[in-house]
């Protein structure tokens, strides 16, 4: 079985998640912060019902398969398909009103992620891609995906979530490839991504990124002619510092940058 199969399945699960999430969003809800001291991490029940709702219907399709979720663990994370899901990446950007958020998923074999989607229930937009080829689903109407040319870092638009999420040493190595490039953007989360993919930007770099932040992102990416890797070039699957670029050029001249750290 291919990961085109699980196509329409992704969208029940868009579907499902983007339901339950509208109703909360720019309303009074309440916000828990589930982070360490000192560091704010928003979660709100629209990230737990979502999730909730995503994890039921996988279990009544797909009962074999694994999931993995930001807000409820793991089950069966052994086996050879597993979903990964993050309910609402950015959730920073959806408890302030903003619209740079969406619900990632995810569908791995033998740990690869090989078809992902990024879907925002506010604007209705998706953004799907199976490393193969990637597209784009929205108000502005249905297109195929793909990343734009960029030589150099002097010609490309980076975009982040925020430095200062970013450890010291990090931070010191990101100036080094933000003083080079033509503009520099932030707090785009999950939507920096697609914006690479659809050729509007050319390079994402970030840190501390855990699996379900990124997986669902590198299929798109991939299948939209970009390149998805670590700071130090090894895979993007399990996190952490991550570099995404458009155009392999800007993405080895950013990873010449930042290997002082």
């Amino acid at each position: 079985m291919t990961a085109i199969d699980f196509a329409a399945f992704v969208d029940e699960l868009a579907n499902v998640s983007g339901e339950t999430i509208r109703p909360f969003f720019r309303t009074a809800l309440g916000i828990e912060d589930k982070g360490p001291a000192g560091r704010f991490d928003p979660v709100t029940a629209a990230d737990r019902a979502a999730e909730d709702a995503m994890r039921t219907l996988i279990k009544k399709h797909f009962p074999a398969h694994g999931i993995i979720g930001e807000e409820f663990g793991n089950e069966r994370a052994d086996a050879e398909y597993v979903w990964v899901l993050d309910p609402i990446d950015g959730t920073k950007s959806f408890i302030t009103g903003m619209t740079a958020w969406g619900t990632l998923i995810a569908l791995t074999r033998k740990g690869e992620p090989v078809y992902g989607m990024m879907h925002q229930p506010f604007t209705r937009e998706r953004f799907t891609g199976d490393g193969k080829a990637a597209h784009y689903t929205g108000p502005a109407g249905d297109r195929d995906l793909h990343v734009r040319p960029c030589a150099t870092l002097a010609d490309a638009i980076l975009l982040t979530t925020s430095p200062l999420l970013m450890k010291p040493d990090d931070r010191r190595q990101f100036s080094k490839v933000e003083e080079n490039v033509r503009l520099s953007r932030y707090g785009g989360d999950c939507y920096a991504y697609c914006m690479v993919a659809a050729g509007h930007a050319d390079l994402v770099i970030e840190t501390e990124l855990k699996p379900y932040d990124i997986l669902a992102l590198i299929p798109v990416i991939t299948g939209a002619g970009g390149i998805v890797t670590s700071w130090d070039g090894g895979p993007a699957t399990s996190g952490g510092r991550i570099i995404a670029a458009g155009d392999a050029r800007v993405h080895k001249a950013a990873m010449e940058l930042l290997k002082g750290s």
